[in-house]
């Protein structure tokens, strides 16, 4: 009988990630122990949503193919739950990845301030990646996304990002209030400046500029986590992804089950056609996905939905317009 108890073994010998994480003296053990805690939510999170839908996810377990050098490239786990009666496609990924950061994705970190040096790169990444698309239109979309990066050398270059964020088709005020108030919780464990520091990064970040709108109602956003040690700032992200359960799963039992008209499915469409647009013309792991070498394609472009709209001049109606009122200005749903 396997000793984890994961969605399927992981990509590093867990006897190797059992050995590092439990070794402070490590080079590996932040790296170990952050693969085995994306493990560790992925399992837990896919639990929850299958337990919803009473149905099991797909597992695809992938191997990244060998770099140009022939070193191994690492790979990675997709869960995917598609066609359901409450989710019409709800996916969680983890990959770890070793590879050689290609001309592109130097350039596109160098743009986000980062300071890469070289034009041949070695690097290391690690994360979980989620998008939850559910059917009816009163039950919110929600992403999160929690990652490790890792230059190696002289002086090893680290840092930790990530997020989780809320996007409804119709504004419930209650739902997003709860939705921050748990991430708050989350953050003020371990510094009460996190939240509001990353509450405002989630909604500069995902503002999609070319409609004058944010992606949603938001949540947190942070990105080049290194100014505090490996051990706090992995704790940190520990916080946060135990967080995602409570945060959402209470608005999906909540609302699931609620009537709703084809008109506001019409809605949910053109409002899953806006996310699109900002996973494909704005987001920086969709970029940096499609610039890695030997990218997998079907992993970086989980986050898409199976059904969007693009209608030309929509007018929206009262509600609808409730919620377009938030996403161009962003408010602040629990006390700071």
């Amino acid at each position: 009988m396997a000793e984890f108890n994961y969605m399927a073994e992981p990509i590093t010998d867990y006897s190797e990630l059992k050995e590092h994480s439990s070794n402070a003296e490590s080079d590996r053990c932040i790296p170990s122990c952050m693969e085995m805690y994306i493990m560790s939510l992925q399992k837990s999170f896919c639990d929850e949503l299958a337990a919803i839908e009473g149905r099991q996810f797909t597992v695809d377990k992938w191997t990244r193919p060998a770099n140009s050098d022939g070193s191994p490239g690492g790979g990675g786990i997709t869960c995917i739950l598609q066609d359901g009666q409450v989710f019409e496609k709800a996916g969680v990924n983890i990959s770890v990845v070793h590879g050689t950061l290609s001309k592109a994705a130097i350039q596109q970190m160098k743009s986000t301030g980062k300071e890469i040096f070289g034009d041949s790169v070695p690097f290391t990444a690690m994360g979980i990646s989620s998008v939850i698309h559910p059917i009816n239109p009163f039950v919110p979309t929600v992403h999160f996304n929690y990652r490790y990066f890792e230059i190696p050398g002289d002086k090893k270059y680290w840092w930790f990002g990530g997020g989780t964020d809320l996007t409804p088709t119709y504004l419930n005020r209650e739902d997003a209030t709860h939705f921050h108030t748990t991430l708050k919780g989350a953050c003020d464990k371990h510094d009460k400046e996190y939240y509001p520091k990353f509450k405002k990064w989630c909604d500069e970040y995902f503002y999609v500029k070319h409609r004058g709108e944010s992606r949603g109602v938001g949540g947190i956003f942070f990105d080049d986590l290194n100014y505090v040690s490996a051990e706090e700032a992995l704790s940190f992200v520990k916080s946060c992804g135990n967080a995602v359960i409570p945060a959402y799963i209470p608005i999906v039992k909540k609302h699931k089950d609620e009537k709703y008209t084809e008109e506001e499915v019409q809605w949910r469409l053109l409002r899953r056609g806006r996310y699109v647009e900002f996973n494909l013309v704005i987001d920086r792991g969709t970029k940096f996905g499609l610039h890695t070498e030997n990218v997998r394609i079907e992993s970086v472009l989980m986050s898409l939905p199976l059904t969007a709209r693009w209608e030309y001049m929509h007018e929206p109606g009262a509600r609808e317009s409730e919620l377009l009122e938030v996403l161009r200005n962003p408010v602040q749903w629990c006390s700071e």
